[in-house]
């Protein structure tokens, strides 16, 4: 077993998980294209609003598809013991985990080029200004909350609670790039400063002024936080009562 058959096994799992197909493909895609075509059709201005939205959504595939779907899933497959099966094939943790993180950023790249075309096609949101640094901040982006969903399995105590669990990073992301309209114009100030500092924040920002510098500087602290918590309190298995 190799890492593209880890790889070839997340993907096929991220498909036939009824369940979470439809927590982290049908709501976000459903939202990613619906909010932007009714403020399109809703609104006195109505391309600039839906474009401003669109550019918002990526939040919310980052931090559902992404970000929520393999914590779910790897927090399941560690309490089913499948994490520790996998690691008696011969494979490395490094490629067990690399071929999981590759194979969810793939899928959330794949949906946030679906939701842009359908955008355009629907809502005549236009496509990114500067598809070279949409493109990377994308990619970017994807690995990154990837990654940061397999460190949050840490935390999550059991199967049960692992949606749950993540539902506050998607708030958080989701309040800090206006998806949920302007709740944080009444947040104070140093709120917003620190919900800036999200990753998801850090993409939102790229794709909206094609800045390269400061969201890649975000991303790449983010990912040295993930790795590193990943190699100091990632778990194989499930605790022992």
């Amino acid at each position: 077993m190799s890492y593209a058959a880890t790889y070839r096994l997340g993907t096929s799992l991220f498909w036939r998980d009824r369940a979470m197909l439809f927590a982290s493909v049908i709501t976000p895609v459903g939202l990613s294209v619906g909010l932007p075509v009714l403020m399109r059709h809703v609104t006195a201005d109505g391309v600039a609003n839906a474009t401003q939205l669109s550019q918002s959504m990526a939040s919310v595939l980052l931090s559902l598809t992404a970000f929520m779907n393999v914590a779910v899933a790897l927090t399941t497959r560690r309490d089913q013991l499948v994490l520790k099966r996998l690691r008696a094939t011969g494979l490395t943790d490094g490629q067990i985990l690399a071929g999981q993180i590759a194979s969810t950023a793939t899928q959330t790249m794949l949906l946030i080029a679906l939701c842009t075309v359908a955008v355009r096609l629907l809502a005549d949101v236009p496509f990114p200004a500067n598809p070279l640094v949409f493109a990377g901040a994308v990619v970017a982006g994807s690995v990154v909350l990837a990654t940061l969903g397999v460190a949050y399995t840490a935390v999550i105590p059991r199967t049960e609670l692992a949606a749950a669990a993540t539902m506050p990073f998607f708030l958080l992301a989701a309040i800090a790039t206006g998806v949920m309209g302007p709740i944080r114009d009444v947040l104070p100030a140093w709120v917003g400063s620190v919900l800036d500092l999200l990753p998801t924040s850090a993409v939102v920002h790229a794709v909206r002024t094609g800045e390269v510098a400061l969201p890649a500087l975000n991303l790449a602290v983010w990912a040295v936080v993930g790795v590193v918590a990943i190699r100091l309190w990632f778990r194989w298995e499930p605790r022992r009562s």
